[in-house]
């Protein structure tokens, strides 16, 4: 079957079979390999990205629901002129990753938690970031950065 859909900005069709997950697709066919694929079920978050802005794990999403929707992966938060995002700088000002593997899940997830409330508490924060593991950092660091970004997209706002 056919799917069109916005990637990371762009128009984009793709013949897929109806049983390939989102991240099957977007490792697979479109190279982006930010996307994460660890326990493929649904519990580490390392596979997160935005469709329609909102968190899904790609390793049980079935590409075919991203018909006529925006999609966001990792690779698609720079801006055009290549400047990070304030979450993955923010992520490389507070050495928050070790070995990256969580990284990308983790800015996506914590993107869609600041694109609602730039005013977040560390609750809400770690309440919102609960479907995400790193086995390395430990989650100050990550903590850290999120409030980071939280402080520098208020004060663009």
């Amino acid at each position: 079957m056919n799917i069109g859909f916005e990637l990371n900005g762009k128009p984009t069709i793709l013949e897929i079979e109806q049983r390939e997950t989102l991240a099957e697709v977007l490792r697979g066919r479109c190279r982006l390999t930010g996307v994460k694929v660890s326990c493929e079920a649904q519990v580490c978050g390392s596979c997160t990205v935005l469709v329609d802005d909102l968190p899904v794990s790609a390793c049980t999403f079935l590409a075919y629901e991203v018909r006529g929707k925006r999609v966001t992966t990792i690779e698609g938060l720079a801006d055009e002129s290549g400047r990070l995002h304030p979450l993955q700088q923010a992520f490389l000002d507070n050495f928050a990753f070790q070995c990256g593997f969580c990284t990308p899940g983790m800015i996506l997830a914590a993107k869609s938690l600041l694109d609602e409330n730039s005013n977040v508490t560390d609750a809400e924060i770690v309440a919102h970031m609960n479907g995400n593991l790193c086995r390395c950092t430990g989650y100050l660091p990550i903590l850290k950065a999120i409030r980071q970004a939280a402080t520098e997209l208020r004060g663009q706002k």
